[in-house]
């Protein structure tokens, strides 16, 4: 028995570092690795479960063409060089047709590793002149506003939280989905710090906190302007550091004279007496530390929502306190030479098209400028894409040509022409970052590729010589790729940091600098200040203070519908290993008692929820963890038409973020009926 060092690849923020231990070239246990400084050995079960995920029954082992029609999951076995042929030919005849943006590439982080995510790939459909995709589906809309006030997506150093005497977890389920600042949250507690959550959902980390503030979907802009206005009026901002490292607080000061805290309790369903409770103790508790998560994201306005909470630190002084600040992401230090590892250089001019993937549906129905070849990889359209009704009937069409490159027949294989074996993490060499702490790690293989599988790397590196490109650059091997990679000479926190170093080691934390914080070294777009009034917003057509903005009222349904992600999932990865399948047991729609009420709905009945965009069944939880008018499904369940499991996004809209081109999941509209 062999123990290796490995990493995990999961879109998750603690990119946990973990031993894998191999016997006769099989993973036969997954554990935490104690050494590393922040995960420190604690992995969750989704991740201890790998072992059966990658040597899965149903996993992947050679390429495969589709026999019969789209939908009915039927394929034969193909060779590499037949697959590789077919694939020239449809790309040559889209080219030749339709132009080169009639081909689409839709992938995402399905695997964090820098070179199978957005390495080889990158550079293969820029030489190409493929349609551009804006991958905004998870974060962007965030990111976007939290860089309008600081600069960057650059916040606190997460292991300094643990000298924060007050936590607010805003929108951020951390016991599911960052467990490992759970975790440092946990050691703030021993020490005296106390614990808020504010969130729409009395979830798992609501019933840990020491205090949970029950918020109406879409209003959390409202609450921290609210908390402004408290924190002004009662004197209770840092006027020294306010005067010394921000801008516009004269006009943010006159604008949040209007969120009285009887207006914002009847927005945000917040009583008066809370809210003002909240904000003195914001405003008297230093360390002060904010995570704010990826949920409130999802919403028409949820890069103003990020925006206003960034400015809270600000206004108490927090920034260049040990243990205070925010932290929505930190990729701002771990920022890599992107342009020498993805070369848009290789792409043509003018420049191809640009689809955001969150209109994925209308992409594939569009006519006048039709996607002919759509090449999936690090993604499962078919359930993570919104408005599913449309990205199907688009998956559907005799004249799209569509190849996987996965491990499993994932429900978009059941519209592939060609799936193609994809391996897992365990089986490449990788560069990983994280989005949350400080570590660069090296992920090296731990076995062989299974079967006939081949990384991302491999594929687009071989579609290259296939498809004739003769650039030096298709000839670069993984660790070449790495070392340029970490060559970013604008980027000082990468310093010293190379290839070698990370192998030896494992890991290397970045050097940034938080003794000082931001009062020294805030990447802003003013220099050295926050934007409190943001004229780069104000260029950009946004309202440049914060601003609460209320949800679209498009849709005429009368309940929101929020789906965020359940314990054992991440996305649909893991939905098909039955271990975690069981202990999430089977999707089901939380709904308050008196919602159920209303529509005669008792406990564990069967219900249609639907709106004009499609219609689901799930299984009734009546609970009072979630208020009147909202109702919550957790987790993306694979398709099974036996089980009656359909996808959450056939109700989810298209509807573009205010911001940064991000996703409106969770400002969907539906309605609730008992199943007949």
């Amino acid at each position: 028995m062999q123990r290796m060092r490995s990493v995990c690849p999961l879109d998750c923020p603690d990119t946990c570092s973990l031993m894998v231990d191999v016997e006769d070239g099989k993973i036969t246990r997954v554990a935490g690795n104690p050494d590393h400084p922040v995960t420190k050995g604690a992995i969750c079960h989704k991740v201890r479960r790998f072992p059966e995920r990658v040597h899965h029954p149903d996993r992947l082992l050679h390429p495969m063409r589709r026999t019969g029609p789209k939908g009915a999951m039927q394929f034969e076995r193909i060779s590499w060089d037949e697959a590789y042929d077919e694939i020239k030919r449809q790309f040559e005849s889209a080219i030749e047709k339709h132009g080169a943006e009639s081909i689409l590439p839709y992938s995402f982080y399905g695997n964090m590793g820098v070179l199978n995510a957005e390495g080889m790939d990158r550079r293969f459909f820029h030489r190409l002149g493929a349609s551009r995709l804006e991958r905004t589906i998870c974060n962007s809309a965030g990111s976007a506003g939290f860089a309008y006030t600081m600069g960057a997506t650059a916040g606190t150093d997460p292991e300094d939280s643990i000298y924060a005497k007050l936590i607010l977890f805003w929108g951020c389920n951390v016991v599911s989905t960052n467990m490992h600042q759970m975790l440092l949250a946990e050691q703030a507690r021993k020490r005296g710090a106390k614990i808020v959550v504010i969130d729409v959902h009395n979830n798992r980390s609501a019933k840990w906190a020491d205090w949970f503030i029950q918020i109406r979907p879409g209003t959390d802009a409202a609450l921290a302007l609210g908390m402004m206005h408290i924190l002004i009026r009662d004197h209770l901002i840092d006027e020294e550091f306010v005067d010394e490292y921000t801008l516009g607080s004269g006009q943010l000061k006159e604008h949040v004279s209007q969120y009285t805290p009887q207006k914002v309790s009847v927005t945000t369903g917040v009583s008066v007496e809370d809210l003002c409770s909240l904000a003195q103790l914001y405003g008297t508790t230093t360390p002060s530390f904010i995570r704010i998560g990826n949920g409130l994201q999802h919403h028409d306005n949820g890069g103003m929502i990020v925006r206003s909470i960034a400015c809270l630190p600000a206004l108490t002084g927090q920034w260049g306190i040990r243990g205070g600040g925010a932290l929505k992401g930190n990729s701002y230090y771990a920022a890599l030479n992107t342009r020498a590892l993805q070369r848009p250089d290789l792409l043509p001019r003018p420049l191809p098209r640009s689809i955001n993937m969150n209109q994925l549906g209308d992409a594939l129905l569009e006519t006048e400028r039709p996607v002919k070849v759509l090449f999936v990889y690090n993604s499962n359209p078919a359930q993570v894409a919104p408005d599913q009704t449309k990205v199907r009937q688009g998956l559907l069409r005799d004249d799209l040509f569509t190849v996987v490159h996965d491990l499993f027949l994932t429900d978009t294989c059941n519209y592939a022409d060609l799936v193609l074996p994809a391996t897992s993490h365990f089986e490449n060499l990788d560069l990983y970052k994280s989005y949350w702490h400080l570590y660069l790690q090296l992920n090296e293989p731990v076995i062989s590729p299974v079967g006939e599988s081949k990384s991302n790397f491999t594929l687009f590196k071989d579609l290259a010589k296939v498809m004739g490109f003769t650039e030096a650059c298709f000839d670069d091997t993984e660790q070449e790729m790495i070392e340029t990679a970490l060559q970013n000479e604008n980027n000082p926190y990468l310093r010293g940091v190379t290839f070698q170093t990370l192998s030896d080691q494992g890991w290397v934390k970045l050097p940034a600098d938080f003794e000082t914080g931001h009062r020294t070294g805030a990447p802003t777009p003013t220099g050295k200040k926050v934007a409190l009034y943001s004229k780069q917003m104000e260029r950009a057509g946004l309202a440049p203070l914060p601003t609460h903005q209320g949800l679209r009222e498009d849709d005429h349904y009368p309940l929101y519908f929020t789906t965020p992600p359940n314990h054992h999932f991440l996305n649909s990865t893991g939905g098909n290993v039955p271990v975690l399948m069981a202990a999430e047991r089977r999707p089901t729609l939380q709904l308050h008692p008196a919602d159920a009420k209303h529509r005669n709905v008792e406990q564990g009945q069967l219900v249609k929820v639907f709106n004009d965009r499609g219609s689901i069944v799930l299984l009734a939880d009546i609970t009072t963890d979630v208020q009147p008018g909202l109702v919550i499904s957790q987790g993306l369940w694979w398709d099974d038409d036996d089980l009656g499991y359909q996808s959450v996004n056939m109700l989810t809209s298209q509807r573009i973020a205010d911001m940064g081109g991000g996703a409106t999941f969770f400002s969907t509209r539906v309605e609730v009926r008992p199943l007949t």
